[in-house]
């Protein structure tokens, strides 16, 4: 990495993060140490593996000592590949959850020795539960540009080479993960409730990621788009944007119609669009986050 280089990716890493990330390691910290640790469930990706070996090994060598021995060499591994401002978050965020896992289990005074403080024994609650508040950690760590776990590391850099998506990359580790736990445990119970803490995290990361909220993305194709587009504007009072197209069979041109509404205008804007061109063809797909310039 070149001097330049190395400034510059200095210069994009943003204080204002840290806070957050601290938030982060310690919410993961928590669902993993209160709810999942104490009854023997597990959290996905290395954190999973790290909660098993915890327990494989003799009692000086805990969750918080693997999570640092996994998480930071695939970390740092994937340095050239994810950048020196993700790669400090991603540390600065699993030491956090170390330091976090650490001060529950073994300063604080809670008992997290034999059940959950707060669901006891109850295996559903805390695959729920834990799933859902470290999906919560693991999540604000990606909204402010980290990660919490070194395994969607190695799923971005190998998943290509493999011809699979990260998701299912990170899907068959855990897959493996569980089926292990399974012959180490020789039972398959604590495996199968670890599957609904995966469940239960995987879309709490997304809330926590691409919003509780989605808009929703429209593409108008009409023969009428100063109308249409005119009308949109008018109505919901924000902008449109235009595209020309030409219809593959008629060859004709066309006109295509991009706008964002949210879920509660969908409706409203359909009857709008067919009052004003009944012949109009339309899509609706989730959009995760809209940015909008400063200076509109």
């Amino acid at each position: 990495m070149t001097k330049e280089k190395l400034f510059k990716e200095l210069k994009s890493i943003k204080l204002i993060n840290f806070p957050m990330l601290m938030l982060a390691g310690f919410i993961n910290a928590f669902g993993v140490t209160v709810f999942l640790s104490p009854v023997n469930l597990y959290d996905s990706g290395i954190s999973g593996t790290s909660m098993l070996l915890g327990q494989l090994t003799p009692e000086y060598m805990t969750l918080s000592i693997f999570l640092l021995i996994l998480n930071v060499p695939l970390f740092l591994y994937g340095l050239k590949k994810q950048g020196l401002a993700f790669t400090i978050y991603s540390i600065f965020a699993v030491a956090i959850y170390s330091l976090g896992a650490w001060l529950i289990t073994d300063v604080l005074p809670i008992d997290v020795s034999m059940a959950s403080p707060l669901a006891e024994d109850d295996l559903l609650l805390c695959a729920i539960f834990g799933g859902l508040i470290s999906g919560v950690g693991s999540g604000l760590t990606i909204r402010f540009g980290g990660a919490i776990d070194g395994i969607e590391v190695m799923a971005v850099i190998f998943s290509k080479k493999l011809g699979i998506t990260v998701g299912t990359f990170v899907m068959i580790y855990n897959i493996i993960l569980y089926i292990i736990c399974g012959f180490v445990l020789n039972s398959w119970i604590l495996p199968l409730y670890s599957i609904i803490t995966y469940a239960a995290a995987l879309k709490t990361v997304d809330f926590i990621v691409e919003g509780l909220d989605r808009s929703k993305g429209v593409m108008i194709i009409t023969s009428k788009a100063e109308e249409v587009s005119n009308a949109l504007m008018l109505t919901f009072e924000t902008g449109t944007t235009k595209i020309a197209a030409k219809g593959g069979y008629t060859g004709k041109d066309k006109t295509v119609i991009y706008f964002v509404v949210n879920r509660f205008q969908i409706a409203k804007m359909r009857q709008l669009v067919h009052t004003i061109d009944p012949h109009a063809y339309m899509t609706i797909s989730e959009v995760a986050d809209v940015f909008k310039s400063e200076n509109e």
